[in-house]
């Protein structure tokens, strides 16, 4: 299954497309306050470069956190909203090791597992800077 993983909490974002557990692509990009403008862009990158299109896609691993609140809303909303729209099952994973989660991720994924939506975990509340009056 032609899977992709997507994580986005730090200021270097990263997409990887994997067939089964064999990494077929994988990107690092500073995205940082660009995320936003740059991810759909990295992901079909991405893909061409495998010669894939997004509907060749079958699932979904996504880091879930903990992270940066606006890295992480913004990865795993892209990352829910792909998974909708192609009706593709979609992982939310955490770990430790840099790619502990993406090993974690494939292996739920390849076992039929999915979540529903991935929900951020930001491992303390967000700092939100209360309205002005």
């Amino acid at each position: 299954m032609l899977t992709l993983t997507v994580r986005t909490d730090k200021p270097e974002a990263e997409i990887g497309l994997f067939d089964g557990d064999t990494k077929l692509a994988y990107s690092v990009w500073t995205a940082h306050r660009q995320l936003a403008e740059t991810i759909h862009t990295k992901i079909k990158e991405l893909l061409e470069s495998q010669e894939r299109t997004l509907e060749d896609l079958g699932g979904i691993v996504a880091f879930k956190g903990p992270g940066s609140f606006t890295g992480l809303r913004i990865g795993l909303s892209a990352a829910n909203a792909l998974a909708y729209g192609l009706q593709i099952p979609i992982v939310g994973e955490q770990g430790d090791e840099d790619d502990d989660w993406i090993k974690k991720g494939l292996q739920r994924i390849g076992k039929a597992g999915k979540d529903q939506v991935i929900v951020p975990e930001y491992g303390a509340p967000p700092h939100i800077t209360p309205p002005q009056k």
